[in-house]
């Protein structure tokens, strides 16, 4: 990959064990500062001013997030942020360097929207096997699938500016949010950690709508 190796040194490492707890305590977070964008634009998708405001934070690497990707998500998507009642939010927390050649390239195809963002990052997903076997590979396919060529998919993949963002939005996420590993999610102000349940979601979504 092309990526720089500073960006090596500024992902921290992670153990692993996050993605296997559940329903962590949210420690007094507000749900506004947790909505609120760092240093890039969020990716979303529902209505700016739906009650509800789901974030979460993954990674293309990370096997949780294709899981519930693949079996929650839609559920959610279709019951809730179809129908205007959830904004979703999906932000970057690379936890090696192929993640962060992958949210770069999402966030280059993307070009500000969140829907391809979402749907770019899904691809991911859908290919993890072969996306951590040969990694530049698939990125290349994808980025060609999305009509870029292979000056502009380098070109990406040396973006200083793109990658320094990411590494500072991480940064908060960690220190200032507590996220430590992937899939973490804010269902307003209030944590779930893991590849949590569709009922799970839901009883904390109803209890907001109720608020």
């Amino acid at each position: 990959m092309l990526i720089t190796r500073r960006a090596l040194g500024m992902l921290l490492p992670l153990s692993g064990v996050a993605a296997m707890i559940r329903a962590v305590p949210a420690n007094a977070l507000d749900a506004a500062d947790v909505a609120k964008p760092v240093s890039l634009p969020d990716m979303v998708l529902g209505a700016a001013d739906a009650p509800v405001t789901i974030v979460e934070y993954a990674a293309p690497t990370c096997p949780h997030c294709a899981a519930f990707d693949r079996e929650v998500f839609p559920r959610i998507k279709t019951e809730y942020i179809d129908t205007g009642r959830v904004r979703y939010v999906l932000r970057e927390f690379p936890l090696n360097i192929k993640d962060v050649a992958c949210q770069m390239l999402a966030r280059r195809i993307a070009d500000g929207d969140g829907g391809k963002y979402v749907a770019v990052v899904e691809t991911m997903w859908r290919q993890q096997d072969r996306l951590l076997e040969k990694t530049t590979d698939t990125l290349k396919l994808i980025g060609k699938q999305a009509g870029l060529g292979a000056e502009a998919i380098e070109a990406c993949l040396k973006d200083q500016a793109l990658l320094d963002r990411i590494n500072a939005d991480r940064k908060f996420a960690m220190e200032v949010l507590q996220v430590q590993g992937t899939p973490t999610f804010f269902v307003g102000g209030e944590r779930i950690v893991g590849e949590a349940p569709f009922e799970e979601f839901e009883s904390k979504i109803k209890l907001l709508l109720k608020t």
